[in-house]
């Protein structure tokens, strides 16, 4: 058996993570999954700023103050916190000291063929961590795999695996599924989360077995809970078709079974066939400048004032790339201020910064000259840029991983 626990389900999880997943039980890997299709967009648009970043620097803070700790308990640490450069972090990792071996895989980034792009990265799969992990490494920091690979990974790695072993991979992609997002295997986000303790859910751990079957679980004493249904419930996240394509394999999420298991659910007979000829590509480009407000409409006639502020709004820009949405929060013979407003919302966005900013002025202008009784929740700002993402697909044969031992 090995023993694979999460730290991380995105980009802003819960910092201290790592050191109570390393503190609250036994682990063979503990993994983190930092990235997403807007994680990549916030990394670009680092790298832009400066071209030394482009990683997810949350992990980095989390090593500087357990990275001993996981050596001392012989846990390997393995995360996509590389981002768009992967090299860059596992150099960062290195400097930290503590004599830890460190190798990170690279490839996935396919922008020469989008030059439109600020990002565009191939979904790889989990050979290139497998191999790292094989060469004696303690921390591989990945660019952009699947999520589940970094639980795949290590399993094949630790079991010996081939990568035609469609079944055990099959079984190992459902356990890293559920690891992915952290807590919400656990209670985070769960529909009956009244019936469980959800104040603090606690970090899910997967024990992987050599014919891919595997026990989701948690570390004891930690929040939340581990049922056949919180672990349905991150099942069916983000799933389409049962035949759930990845570049390692495709798993058949209609052969998966569940059964309760004293120390929680049981995954088995889930079964995979070969990974389809292509490799899906996240692909962000910028769209352009955003800004938005909201307009307080308190009291009578609220259809009549938002009319008024909108016409007025758009006599002084325009109509061009507005959003009107008013939101009826408000009661009759209501007994506050608060219960007697509407909110109505309007954000812009323009390829024009100077239009972007121009909005911010031309809504405050309206403070004295509009509806009675006019406010906004909060001082629009000046616009911010925005990304647009879509997916792209390129000949699996065309994109080579590659890992690298430091």
């Amino acid at each position: 058996m090995i023993r694979i626990g999460n730290a991380s389900g995105f980009y802003g999880d819960r910092l201290s993570a790592v050191r109570e997943m390393l503190e609250g039980g036994e682990l063979d890997v503990l993994t983190g999954d930092y990235l997403a299709e807007l994680t990549m967009l916030i990394l670009g648009r680092d790298r832009l700023k400066d071209s030394n970043l482009g990683y997810a620097r949350t992990f980095l803070r989390q090593l500087e103050d357990c990275l001993g700790l996981a050596l001392e308990k012989g846990v390997k640490i393995v995360a996509n916190a590389g981002g768009l450069n992967p090299a860059g972090l596992a150099e960062a990792v290195q400097k930290l000291g503590h004599d830890a071996k460190i190798a990170y895989v690279s490839g996935d980034d396919v922008s020469d063929r989008f030059p439109e792009a600020l990002t565009a990265n191939a979904y790889l799969g989990a050979q290139g961590i497998a191999e790292c992990l094989g060469g004696g490494a303690d921390v591989v920091v990945t660019g952009r795999v699947t999520d589940a690979s970094l639980v795949v990974g290590p399993a094949a790695a630790h079991f010996g695996w081939r990568f035609d072993d469609w079944d055990r991979l099959a079984g190992a992609t459902v356990a890293g599924h559920v690891l992915e997002c952290g807590t919400q295997a656990t209670g985070g986000n769960y529909s009956f989360f009244t019936e469980i303790d959800a104040r603090r859910p606690g970090f899910p751990i997967a024990e992987l077995h050599e014919d891919g079957s595997s026990v989701i679980t948690k570390h004891d004493g930690t929040g939340g809970a581990v049922t056949v249904d919180t672990v349905t419930a991150q099942l069916l996240y983000e799933i389409g078709a049962p035949a759930y394509l990845g570049p390692d394999v495709v798993t058949h999420f209609d052969t998966i079974r569940l059964d309760e298991h004293e120390r929680g659910v049981r995954i088995s007979g889930t079964k995979g066939s070969p990974p389809p000829d292509t490799l899906k590509v996240c692909l962000n480009t910028l769209g352009g400048f955003r800004n938005g407000t909201t307009f307080v409409l308190c009291g009578l006639d609220v259809d009549a004032k938002a009319a008024l502020v909108r016409t007025q709004l758009e006599d002084a820009i325009g109509t061009d790339g507005l959003t009107w949405t008013l939101a009826r929060t408000d009661q009759s013979n209501a007994a506050t201020e608060e219960t007697a407003s509407a909110l109505l919302h309007v954000t812009i966005k323009t390829a024009d910064p100077k239009r972007a900013k121009a909005f911010s002025r031309a809504a405050i202008e309206l403070a004295l000259a509009s509806y009675p009784g006019f406010h906004v929740t909060a001082p629009p700002a000046d616009g911010t840029p925005f990304g647009v993402y879509r997916a792209e697909y390129v000949p699996r044969e065309s994109v080579q991983w590659k890992a690298v031992q430091l």
